[in-house]
């Protein structure tokens, strides 16, 4: 608990001198939703996924010109479709529902770099905490502290910026396992997550 409370805690220092940083430099606010589809890797035994329409809503920060940092904060809701084996052969399927709050610290570049237009890519880090976990059918009977409290991952995405209006999509991979390997859920179990949004860009030099 003490890595991951330092952890937090130097993406949330890493937020606040960028936004210190951005009274001298370009600053951009880009409010976004989206969808997202999240399957897991490295499932259990027994126990197969696949990703369901899920959504987001946040916002990033771009902090710089051509080069920027990129920190952000979101709450979304994904769905992972799990189908388990029963010894007696017979499958279980239910839709697993996780809530979470997203931390990002990105930074990115523009390929094309332009008033009118902007093609752009993104990377870094992101810590996402689990706020609860909820079952469609209640079929599969996984409880809140079956999973670990929270997830580091790697981000990396690709976005257009047209004007004000913006598009981006990217995928996130799992760096921490998604259980605690302790009660019903065991293994080294990681989340994927494929996301895309849509949004405005104020701010940043744009006319």
């Amino acid at each position: 608990m003490g890595t991951m409370r330092n952890s937090i805690r130097t993406l949330l220092l890493t937020a606040t001198f960028v936004l210190w940083s951005g009274a001298r430099a370009q600053l951009a606010v880009n409010p976004q939703v989206g969808l997202n589809y999240t399957r897991l890797t490295n499932t259990p035994a027994g126990l197969d996924s696949n990703a369901s329409v899920g959504w987001q809503l946040g916002m990033d920060l771009r902090v710089g010109d051509r080069f920027y940092f990129q920190p952000g904060a979101y709450f979304g809701r994904s769905v992972t479709l799990v189908t388990y084996q029963l010894a007696d052969t017979s499958l279980v399927e239910d839709d697993l529902v996780r809530t979470s709050a997203r931390l990002k610290a990105l930074a990115g570049f523009n390929l094309i770099h332009s008033d009118a237009f902007r093609l752009r890519i993104n990377a870094g880090p992101t810590y996402e905490a689990l706020l609860s976990v909820d079952h469609t059918d209640d079929r599969i009977q996984y409880n809140r502290d079956d999973y670990a409290s929270g997830s580091f991952n790697m981000d990396v995405g690709l976005g257009i910026d047209l004007w004000i209006l913006t598009l981006e999509g990217g995928s996130s991979y799992g760096l921490s396992n998604a259980y605690r390997d302790t009660g019903a859920l065991q293994g080294d179990a990681k989340y994927f997550t494929y996301y895309t949004t849509l949004g405005i860009v104020i701010g940043g030099g744009r006319r």
